[in-house]
């Protein structure tokens, strides 16, 4: 098992390797001038060329490469004497670090927390700007595919139980449907019916982050309330998906021979589902549920927009308006990360629940 956990760490490094290496040179060859955008009518040649050199853009791209991996990596090298030097140590960037040792050529060795540079348009850290953002995306998107997993799990079961009868023909319906429909379409018309036609009814509002200004000037609260909608939107494709996947999955198993072999033996209906076909019949529900909680989690750009849930997704959009390349670089290396962490935990999961995935 340990083998087989390493063996993973070391595909998501590689990926990680490549996934950093596009992005760089991708948001490198983009038309839009950084200097420009921080100056704005006040750029000189003068200070162009000074924002250029602080930023390292009079550098050929490859150096720009390496230094952008320097600054990535919790362990880099760095110069801590010259000032005048591209790999010059700034405790300005790198607020908190420890020394590990000096080379024999004079660079020093760190250990410090990644640095993804810092946004054009305010000049905050980008670290600052996601870890702001993330917590309400994380929210967000456990709740959401938390709803996904219970409901989907129930109706898949119930389907699969009672095939072909009226529950699960209007079951698979609503799923169809369900995967049919993008988020957005979906987002415009839950908000437009629940937060505006029934809002007497509901009390919803079409607009709402997790924190809500207080009508007495007391400050911000939490205001759960603005959750439900874009959770519940959020959630639909993954439900459909759950109950498309747990119907076909356990029609199959409830088919193999120890589960006619169980039943044979007087075992009730509810122990041949819970002790025997369950288990085998979860596996590819986990696989798709780590990608769909994956990709939430890094952020559902137009849900959260069409809601003004302000999580990663919005703080994209912003970064793309603004031409903020250093933000939305940021960002797709933050979901990079979650992508794999997951990935790497789910198959850790499968390995556990199936021992012939450890074995091939």
């Amino acid at each position: 098992m340990l083998s087989f956990i390493l063996k993973r760490l070391f595909y998501g490094f590689l990926v990680l390797v490549g996934v950093v290496t596009v992005v760089f040179y991708l948001f490198n060859v983009l038309p839009g001038d950084p200097t420009r955008m921080m100056l704005g009518q006040r750029a000189d040649s003068a200070s162009v060329a000074a924002i250029n050199r602080d930023l390292g853009r009079d550098k050929p791209l490859s150096i720009q490469y390496l230094s952008y991996i320097n600054d990535l990596s919790p362990i880099s090298i760095h110069n801590s004497k010259d000032e005048l030097s591209f790999w010059y140590l700034d405790t300005q960037k790198y607020t908190s670090y420890t020394k590990l040792f000096v080379l024999e050529s004079g660079k020093t060795v760190i250990v410090k927390a990644p640095y993804m540079r810092r946004s054009y348009q305010s000049q905050r850290r980008v670290t600052d700007i996601l870890l702001e953002a993330f917590p309400k995306t994380a929210l967000l998107a456990i709740v959401s595919i938390s709803i996904a997993l219970f409901i989907g799990l129930i109706v898949g079961v119930l389907s699969a139980v009672y095939k072909d009868t009226w529950f699960d023909r209007i079951a698979l319906l609503l799923s169809i449907s369900g995967m049919a429909v993008p988020s957005f379409f979906a987002a415009i018309i839950f908000a437009w019916l629940f937060a505006f036609v029934l809002a007497p009814y509901t009390g919803l509002s079409m607009f709402g982050s997790l924190y809500s200004v207080d009508d007495f000037g007391r400050g911000e609260y939490i205001n759960l309330k603005n959750l439900i909608l874009p959770a519940v939107v959020l959630g639909i494709r993954p439900l459909a998906i759950v109950v498309e996947l747990t119907r076909s999955s356990l029609l199959e198993v409830l088919g193999q021979d120890y589960i006619r072999t169980a039943r044979a033996k007087g075992l009730s209906q509810y122990a041949v589902l819970t002790k025997h076909a369950m288990k085998n019949a979860l596996n590819p529900v986990v696989t798709a549920i780590s990608g769909w909680l994956a990709s939430l989690m890094a952020g559902a750009v137009f849900v959260e927009y069409v809601f003004d849930w302000k999580g990663v997704g919005v703080a994209i959009v912003d970064a793309l308006e603004k031409y903020d390349f250093p933000v939305v670089m940021g960002a797709v290396l933050f979901i990079s990360v979650i992508l794999v962490i997951i990935n790497i935990f789910v198959d850790i999961i499968y390995a556990y629940l199936d021992p012939r995935v450890r074995l091939s």
